[in-house]
């Protein structure tokens, strides 16, 4: 069986999540799992009882602007609706960015009546992950229209790689503005971090690819800074609040690696 070291309990109830200043939309997990597999939802005291789909964070929610922007209630974030930045009806290579020109683009780009539009970070790119979606590697075909992307397309636009200009399906990596503090690709080159809504990815990706800048699709953010950032305090009882999340964590892990089933019942093991 494959082991994992617990990390820190997550332990804040749902309340204290409605006075925080950069609340966490809930993943939208439906789904429940075995090990292996999925099952449906244990019941309390059943093996794997607690997991994601059991908790129903703040739901994601959002407005359609009806201007090509969309308001995430939950962060306060105002996106662009669609990574379509040339304008032409299509999600394509054609719309791809490197992070040298997202970065400049934010300058000069306006929508909606605002012009301080930003590249997002990480944290919040992250934050419109839908984990309702399924991961297509492997799917050999070019027929989208039954895949589900992670992230909600009833508000935003969203395309797959352009798999006639010879990217693969998999190839919709969005850039965020953080990046790695070191290199990737045996130190050779620098990374960024980036959130790939095709395969449901969070990952580093280096930015040159055979030889030329790597680009990305992009969608801008506005809005209060900081969303992500924690603002920590040690409650001295073993316990650390994030104000800015309303969470409260478990200061310390487990010690020693356990199972998932275990996990999820720890530390009332």
């Amino acid at each position: 069986m494959n082991r994992l070291l617990l990390p820190s309990l997550l332990l804040a109830a749902a309340p204290a999540l409605a006075d925080a200043p950069f609340p966490i939309p809930d993943t939208m997990q439906g789904t429940c799992y075995d090990a292996t597999r999925a099952i449906d939802c244990p019941a309390p005291g059943a093996a794997f009882f607690g997991q994601d789909a059991q908790h129903l964070g703040t739901q994601q929610s959002y407005t359609d602007n009806g201007d090509g922007t969309v308001t995430d209630n939950v962060t306060g974030l105002m996106w662009v609706q669609s990574p379509d930045l040339n304008g032409d009806g299509i999600i394509d290579i054609n719309d791809k960015l490197t992070l040298d020109e997202a970065l400049a683009g934010a300058e000069t780009f306006a929508l909606g009546g605002y012009d301080d539009w930003r590249l997002p970070t990480i944290t919040e790119m992250y934050s419109l992950m839908n984990f309702n979606g399924i991961d297509p590697s492997g799917y050999e075909g070019n027929d989208t229209s039954g895949l589900t992307p992670f992230i909600d397309t009833s508000v935003f636009d969203f395309g797959y790689g352009d798999m006639q200009a010879g990217e693969r399906l998999i190839d919709g990596q969005m850039a965020s503005s953080t990046r790695y503090v070191s290199n990737t690709m045996h130190g050779q080159d620098e990374t960024l971090f980036g959130v790939n809504f095709a395969d449901g990815r969070i990952k580093g990706y280096g930015q040159r690819l055979r030889g030329e800048d790597k680009e990305f699709y992009v969608m801008y953010v506005r809005g209060a800074v900081g969303y992500g950032v924690p603002v920590l305090t040690d409650n001295g009882d073993g316990t650390v609040t994030d104000a800015a999340s309303g969470l409260m964590w478990a200061q310390a892990d487990n010690g020693e690696a356990v199972s998932w089933q275990d996990a999820l019942v720890w530390p009332r093991l």
